[in-house]
């Protein structure tokens, strides 16, 4: 007899549901460890990821995000700070700097290799919900 997933789910327990949902998440964390282990770019500090998150928020709003709206967030730390992480962040090529109409203000941008980047981590978390689907 042909059992399909929805059925199957529909027959788990919480506790079946929490673990399902546990190994999902792990097998995400285990496989975006491979890649931060064999990584294609430098890796980031933590204030760099944070910053990179606000960056890859914008990108998927579509909102414009300058460096003077980064230098805002005060949770950040100091704009000298951001100023230092920005700079290394451009080195390892995880940001751009792309111009406005108003010359003294720059745009912050994930760059494409960035863009794979999160296109990788996407594909991996898809792997880990197809692979707990089994």
């Amino acid at each position: 007899m042909h059992v399909t997933i929805h059925h199957r789910i529909n027959h788990l327990t919480k506790n079946d549901m929490k673990s399902k949902t546990i190994s999902t998440y792990l097998r995400f964390l285990h496989l975006a460890k491979a890649i931060k282990e064999a990584p294609l770019m430098p890796s980031l500090e933590p204030l760099e990821e944070k910053i990179l998150e606000i960056v890859a928020n914008a990108h998927v709003l579509k909102a414009r995000l300058s460096v003077k709206d980064l230098m805002n967030k005060s949770e950040l730390g100091s704009p000298a700070m951001l100023h230092g992480r920005l700079q290394s962040m451009r080195e390892k090529g995880w940001i751009a700097l792309a111009p406005t109409e108003d010359a003294r203000r720059k745009q912050l941008e994930l760059t494409p290799a960035s863009l794979h980047h999160f296109e990788k981590l996407s594909k991996l978390m898809s792997k880990a919900v197809k692979a707990s689907e089994r």
